[in-house]
């Protein structure tokens, strides 16, 4: 038999070695890829919806601008429109921190792939490496979606309960 033969057994196992490795490489690789692509996901979401608290921010502000123009008999709708202002400003400042927190995870997550992907192709051991990568961005996951969470709620309690 053919594969029996000890020299071609080392031949074609040296050659596919390799070819093998690189596999390997690719597969341990790929997984955190998917992850990679629901983070980006999450970005999306998040970014547009900074864009619509943006957008909302701005009506409000230009509402503000006119109540102000007309003077004091606006005065109680100005005073209103200034809280929901400072409403506007935390929704912003939280979507903004899940923005960076679940940004992070993509670059730690990216940094798990390269790692896997050198390891495998290095035949290097980097668990000590890629360990706390893959839990700090599982971190900044959560973070990211607890912010997340938290700019939901505060902005479903400054809507009018008719609308759920």
């Amino acid at each position: 038999m053919l594969w029996s033969d000890p020299l071609l057994l080392s031949l074609e196992v040296g050659d596919a070695r390799g070819v093998a490795g690189l596999s390997r490489a690719i597969q341990l690789s790929v997984a955190p890829v998917f992850l990679f692509t629901g983070v980006t996901g999450l970005l999306s979401l998040f970014t547009s919806r900074l864009a619509r608290i943006i957008d909302r921010t701005r009506v409000i502000q230009e509402a503000l601008g006119a109540s102000l123009a007309r003077g004091e008999s606006e005065r109680q709708e100005a005073e209103r429109l200034e809280q929901v202002l400072v409403v506007q400003r935390r929704r912003t400042f939280l979507i903004n921190r899940a923005i960076l927190a679940v940004t992070l995870t993509a670059l730690l997550v990216a940094a798990v792939v390269a790692v896997l992907f050198i390891s495998a192709v290095a035949a290097l051991d980097v668990a000590a490496i890629v360990v706390p990568l893959f839990v700090t961005a599982m971190g900044a996951m959560i973070v990211g979606l607890l912010l997340f969470l938290l700019e939901v709620q505060l902005a479903i309690r400054q809507n009018p309960r008719r609308y759920y």
